[in-house]
């Protein structure tokens, strides 16, 4: 039976890595360099509804001390919610140049048609783009900006982590904390450094421009990976910020984590199925039970070890969340639920998407919008 062991001893295998990868990241990430002005920038935010903290969100951008920057806003409904909150940050920055841009478009991903049109009414040769519900640290602009100081850098993004207001997303931010960053810092570590975060994507204008623009994408779910990797392939090298976001899940609950959660599984497994497949060694607990059911107490003990110590080295450590050393005891639990997660995620096409239901193409193109017929009514 100690075959049964081996999974075991590769999810250790692969946790020990990521404690590798955790301890260079902590070395490696130095401080940013000082911006001399020139580097204005232009924030692009596609905005869909009011998420949790949404004002928090927008004002830690607004209120960052650099020398030249602008926030351009791109809705599809005029009478989106998110406008209040928009209109209040205007009044309270009368000094910082706030844009609210109505967008029409057709494009297969809307986030991106409305990108597409908030790229070309942008003043700055730095282009950042981010998540409605990203809450930005200080010095965050000044952080993420740096590295492009470096011609043969295309592209910065960054870390995050989750804050939470139910079990459900405290679920999800440990899993964010625990499991995630994890795989980041192992696929960076192993070379694979071609893809970008929605938590934030800062590139260059004329970069934009020569992979296509944003319509070169319209047609993914998947725009930051997308993007990450249509610049690496233009000789670009992708780095990561010494700085990391926060994104606020609020009080969702289980259905609503089974759905995102669900949504991230399929979307990555059609964008990289190999990845997707290759990270079913990184089940450390259910592989600690396998082991522990064949009696091989040592591999159970060695997976989830290593799982427990590499999850609050790089929760607590690297992300700085605070939760994680008091919900360290559930990663078990969540670790079963992401397994789940991961075997819905092999089967289906279709993602809950905001409010609208996606149809995916094995290559991870929107196929169609999942259209419900109408209800009948009879008189």
């Amino acid at each position: 039976m100690i075959w049964l062991a081996i999974p075991a001893v590769a999810a250790a295998a692969y946790y020990l890595l990521a404690i590798v990868a955790a301890l260079r990241w902590r070395r490696h990430m130095t401080a940013p360099r000082s911006c001399d002005g020139t580097l204005s920038v232009s924030i692009l935010k596609p905005v869909h509804g009011r998420d949790p903290k949404f004002y928090e969100a927008i004002f830690s951008h607004a209120a960052q001390e650099y020398p030249e920057f602008e926030i351009l806003f791109g809705v599809s409904d005029p009478r989106d919610p998110a406008l209040e909150d928009i209109r209040r940050l205007k009044r309270e920055f009368p000094g910082r140049r706030v844009e609210i841009v109505v967008v029409e478009t057709n494009a297969p991903n809307a986030k991106v048609g409305v990108l597409a049109e908030l790229a070309k009414r942008a003043r700055y040769p730095l282009l950042l783009v981010n998540d409605s519900d990203i809450v930005a640290p200080p010095g965050y602009l000044r952080a993420v900006t740096a590295p492009l100081a470096d011609p043969k850098v295309g592209l910065v993004t960054c870390l995050y982590r989750g804050a939470a207001d139910s079990w459900a997303s405290r679920c999800e931010a440990l899993g964010i904390a625990t499991e995630f960053a994890p795989s980041v810092l192992v696929a960076r570590l192993l070379g694979q450094a071609e893809f970008a975060l929605g938590s934030t994507m800062v590139f260059r204008a004329e970069t934009l421009r020569r992979m296509g623009g944003f319509e070169t994408i319209a047609q993914y779910l998947a725009d930051d990976y997308q993007l990450g990797r249509h610049i690496s392939e233009l000789g670009y090298r992708i780095e990561f910020a010494p700085v990391v976001v926060e994104t606020g899940l609020g009080g969702e609950s289980w259905a609503q984590t089974w759905r995102h959660q669900l949504r991230w599984a399929r979307t990555i497994r059609v964008s990289r199925p190999a990845g997707y497949f290759g990270y079913v060694v990184t089940h450390a607990t259910l592989w600690a039970l396998v082991a522990l059911a064949a009696r091989q107490w040592w591999a159970a003990a060695l997976a989830l070890g290593l799982r427990m110590v590499a999850g609050v080295v790089v929760g607590a450590g690297v992300l700085g969340d605070r939760r994680v050393a008091k919900d360290f005891w559930l990663m078990p639990l969540r670790d079963l639920f992401g397994f789940a997660v991961w075997l819905a995620g092999l089967f289906g096409h279709t993602v809950q998407w905001r409010d609208r239901e996606l149809r995916l193409h094995p290559d991870g193109r929107i196929h169609a919008e999942v259209r419900k017929p109408e209800p009948i009514y009879h008189h």
